[in-house]
């Protein structure tokens, strides 16, 4: 019984992970983010690496999509876990695994926004509309 509830534990502080690192880098990159472009860490499309003003424009705009997300996943990634609660291993691994495919889906989503801003707000050189 007490193995079943820390794999319950465990598995609700994974599923809370990534909205948390949303959370976290999502203001980071609010903020701008890395201030070099570099091919290491980052928001890193061919699109935002094509100078310093696509670089930080695609760092704000997807920040501010990663922190409203991660602030919506955080409370509804435990929701389900709840349910999960007391039942056996089998189900709280599967319904922890489902939460944290969807906020994957969510996290790489992401992207979408982000490149269709950074094709409204400049040509495919980079250079500002």
């Amino acid at each position: 019984e007490a193995y079943k509830m820390g794999f319950w534990i465990y598995m609700l502080l994974m599923d809370l992970l990534i909205p948390l690192i949303m959370l976290g880098f999502g203001w980071y990159f609010s903020k701008g983010g890395p201030r070099d472009i570099n091919g290491v860490f980052g928001y890193r499309t061919s699109m935002s690496m094509k100078n310093g003003e696509t670089w930080e424009f695609a760092h704000r705009h997807c920040g501010k999509i990663w922190r409203v997300w991660g602030l919506v996943m955080a409370p509804l990634s435990a929701v389900p876990m709840l349910f999960a609660l007391g039942k056996g291993e089998d189900a709280v691994g599967t319904v922890g695994g489902i939460v944290c495919g969807v906020q994957l889906i969510v996290l790489i989503g992401s992207i979408f926004p982000t490149e269709r801003a950074l094709k409204r707000n400049f040509d495919e050189e980079g250079r500002r509309r």
